[in-house]
């Protein structure tokens, strides 16, 4: 069995112990030589700390460790390459930043470290003071500009972005600190920042205007994350070995491969790129797992979805639009949360508006769309616990066994836990929601769909035994259901097939927030 890099973030250590490196360095290779600073977003666990790993040690003129790699036979006859310039790598992945002026302490730790090699002038001067009496230093004593890469910028600002007056005190930091950039432009070769999200009015960004984004580059697409080449060029092996495990055959494997974990484009017409943990732990385990957030669940976005009245059918209705500045910077007190779901990777881009400019948003692939509408169900429908026999896979074993009685009564318990509000509209809102989470959530399991070929029926539900053709309908009869159900001819499609067809009406009284209404015809 071959080593898989699950974890690994440094590339020397990568690279000395024989794990498998999917080859990235023709982009730092074009990056080099074709540019001088820049800035990248990606999601979180999408291969940024191993990127700058890499820019680290080639920058460090480390050439052994880049033997039989792209940039080795690029920098072939290249007199200026491999020379080992000043690199000053800023890690924020270290720190908990919830502590009082723990941003200033990592800075603090990072410029002691470097002081030890090109000493220090005055160590009661300020951290940006430091910083830049270190660039010039390392210049007088090299020759050589230096080089400055900053992984996850955004982490300390994310940690705290519930808590306004520290994540102010972090971006004046960041102000005085890396002002220094731009300062001292003179001493500078080569900048390269990372980070999850890009905060508007973050001095690195405002101040640091000649930064190049290439977050929505066609170009750099695919820096990080793995393509479908590249899982044919270095992986066959453990596709082969995970598809003789799961018992399927190869080319079902790489389907349900690219169904669970590809689907990010970081531009409208660049390919598709994997999610690189997801696939590195399925190739592990041998199973097909939800492993992305199995390393951290979104609470902060699922709680600011149902505070903000999200309408969470929008995920998957493919009515998310947003513009190119929209996709770029993000604010704390941002009341649309498209940015932010789209820069943290539960959303991706799925088509481009040519004519006005602005991109189509949606889930990548399965294992993100069921781990986020999981993570939304307990936040919207609290009476969804396997404890009271009211989840999804009590109600999924329900609609197998065709048990009506059953159903009905989960469903009466799920809308019953609706929570109670003075106003109409939002009821409105969360019945809606719960129809929406609950049968989105059992086409994981069942085959659902939400629209017909004559109009829109809430939901059809397909097991190997019946077909069930729900109607939902607020304040009016399940007579009135009934009725919509044949009118719009929505069992048409069934006329032929042999299986148990339920007609269900459903009503709802959104005075009392129940159910209140169930009628089947067979």
């Amino acid at each position: 069995m071959r080593k898989l890099p699950i974890g690994i973030q440094g590339f020397q250590g990568l690279r000395n112990d024989g794990y498998l490196y999917v080859d990235k360095t023709e982009y730092i290779y074009e990056l080099v030589h074709t540019g001088k600073q820049y800035f990248l977003s990606r999601p979180r666990r999408f291969g940024k700390s191993l990127l700058l790993s890499t820019m680290k040690f080639y920058w460090e003129g480390k050439k052994e460790l880049f033997g039989g790699l792209k940039i080795e036979e690029l920098e072939k006859g290249n007199p200026e390459a491999w020379k080992p310039y000043p690199v000053f790598y800023f890690d924020f992945n270290r720190d908990n930043y919830k502590k009082e002026k723990a941003l200033e302490s990592i800075l603090d730790v990072h410029l002691k470290e470097w002081e030890k090699i090109y000493g220090c002038e005055d160590p009661e001067a300020s951290l940006a003071v430091r910083f830049q009496h270190l660039l010039v230093r390392a210049f007088q004593q090299t020759g050589l500009r230096c080089v400055v890469l900053v992984d996850e910028y955004d982490k300390p600002l994310l940690e705290v972005m519930e808590e306004r007056e520290r994540e102010e005190h972090d971006k004046a930091v960041y102000k005085g600190f890396f002002s220094t950039l731009k300062s001292f432009d003179e001493y500078l070769e080569f900048v390269f920042i990372t980070g999850v999200t890009k905060f508007e009015k973050v001095s690195i960004f405002s101040d640091l205007n000649q930064l190049n984004d290439i977050s929505l580059n066609k170009a750099y697409a695919s820096v990080c994350g793995i393509t479908e080449q590249e899982i044919r060029e270095y992986f066959t092996e453990e596709v082969e070995t995970l598809a003789e495990v799961q018992e399927l055959p190869v080319n079902e494997c790489f389907t349900l491969l690219k169904k669970n974990y590809d689907g990010y484009h970081f531009h409208p017409q660049a390919e598709g790129v994997y999610n690189p943990l997801s696939l590195l732990k399925v190739f592990y385990e041998k199973e097909f797992g939800s492993y992305w957030f199995e390393t951290g669940t979104p609470t902060f976005l699922v709680k600011k979805l149902k505070k903000d009245g999200f309408d969470v059918r929008r995920l998957t209705d493919r009515t998310l639009y947003a513009t190119e500045a929209m996709l770029s910077d993000y604010r704390a007190d941002n009341p649309d949360p498209v940015p932010l779901l789209y820069q943290t990777g539960y959303l991706t881009i799925v088509n481009y508006d040519r004519r006005r400019r602005r991109f189509l948003l949606g889930f990548p692939n399965e294992e993100v769309k069921y781990g986020m509408l999981e993570s939304l169900m307990p936040e919207y429908v609290p009476g969804a616990s396997s404890g009271r026999g009211t989840d999804i896979f009590t109600l999924e074993s329900y609609i197998e066994e065709g048990n009506l009685e059953g159903i009905r009564n989960i469903l009466t318990a799920l809308f019953a836990s609706i929570p109670y509000t003075q106003e109409r509209d939002p009821f409105e809102h969360y019945f809606q929601s719960v129809i929406y989470l609950v049968f989105t959530l059992l086409g994981h399991y069942t085959r659902c769909e939400m629209h017909t070929f004559t109009g829109r029926v809430d939901c059809v539900l397909e097991t190997e035994k019946y077909v069930y053709l729900f109607e939902f309908k607020r304040d009016d009869t399940v007579e009135a259901a009934l009725q919509q159900i044949e009118e719009m001819q929505y069992a048409l499609p069934y006329a032929a097939d042999p299986r148990t067809l339920y007609r269900v009406g459903v009503t709802f009284d959104s005075e009392q927030r129940i159910l209140n209404g169930w009628k089947v015809q067979e």
